[in-house]
């Protein structure tokens, strides 16, 4: 989403996936834009993911109502600690926030105070995300974290309904985990995959991603609910898988050349643009590269969150 004067809020919908599960849609499922979902059972249910700011969560939650009215919301399972998945919780004090002690942690470490800090950051990393965050309301968001954590799998019953929680980090974050609702078919994997977008590494290592995407290929599904982007079928997972193995390697082969993280990143751009440059957010690259870097070497210093929005940022002038 970029910083155009409108607010995030078009074409935002509810997709029904089975009886009483259903996805919430924010196209095009660029920054911020993410997605959530709700299982309705006998009397109550259960949320996956609030949105990232107050005004995104409550059109979501007023489209929700009339399936609410005689099954109201008791659980929130927050699937990892970008705030794009938890900001909104606040709107809903009265649920249990679920989330795995990893995520729990990395909220109180990163949270709206940072986001607000870093719109107000000197250039380059300032104007990149003034760019892709300017649209959204961070200034209200009383944070409301966790108020159980697990670490492992988790096994909810909402209603009748059983839904199964299943840790899979650290892979995109510390602590990702997936929504596994067996008689739906049915995976909320968080941002465990990016359909048709640009995967981000936040901690990895690529091998925890791509085990976390052998999970979920081994339930019995339909359907994936991404984190971002348009709800699919099993299908989504191999171009996430392909993106990672690709990048692994591209950058391994950088590192051992001793290109510095942003020339590598270049160079990789330039020479595979089809997977490395002309998707959306290809940006990410140059995270992805430093986490990388910071796999094969154990002293190598990884830039933190607020100095990989400026790489970022100097990516895209290259």
């Amino acid at each position: 989403m970029k910083g155009d004067g409108m607010h995030p809020h078009q074409a935002a919908h509810r997709e029904q996936i089975a009886d009483g599960c259903y996805a919430w849609v924010q196209p095009d499922g660029g920054w911020g834009l993410s997605n959530a979902g709700l299982v309705v059972g006998n009397e109550s249910s259960l949320l996956v993911d609030t949105l990232f700011d107050l005004s995104l969560t409550e059109l979501m939650l007023e489209d929700f109502g009339p399936l609410l009215a005689e099954a109201p919301i008791q659980v929130v399972v927050n699937t990892h600690a970008n705030g794009d998945h938890w900001f909104g919780n606040q709107l809903l004090p009265r649920a249990e926030i679920v989330a795995s002690v990893a995520a729990a942690l990395e909220m109180r470490r990163v949270g709206p105070a940072q986001l607000r800090q870093l719109l107000t950051s000197a250039a380059p990393t300032g104007p990149f995300v003034r760019d892709i965050f300017g649209n959204f309301d961070f200034d209200a968001i009383d944070p409301r974290y966790p108020t159980r954590t697990f670490t492992g799998d988790l096994v909810l019953e909402v209603g009748g309904v059983e839904v199964h929680l299943i840790e899979v980090g650290p892979a995109h974050t510390d602590g990702d985990v997936i929504v596994y609702v067996p008689s739906a078919r049915t995976v909320f994997t968080g941002d465990i995959v990016f359909n048709e977008g640009t995967p981000i590494m936040w901690a990895g290592p690529v091998s925890g991603w791509l085990a976390a995407l052998e999970t979920i290929a081994m339930l019995d599904i339909d359907t994936v609910v991404p984190g971002h982007g348009p709800v699919a079928g099993p299908q989504c997972l191999e171009p996430a898988r392909r993106y990672l193995e690709r990048v692994h390697a591209v950058a391994t082969a950088g590192y051992n050349a001793g290109r510095t993280a942003i020339s590598a990143a270049r160079e990789i751009a330039e020479g595979e643009p089809a997977l490395f440059r002309n998707p959306p957010e290809s940006e990410r690259l140059i995270a992805n590269v430093h986490a990388i870097y910071g796999e094969l070497d154990q002293d190598y210093q990884v830039p933190n969150p607020p100095q990989l929005f400026g790489c970022m940022a100097e990516l895209l002038e290259a």
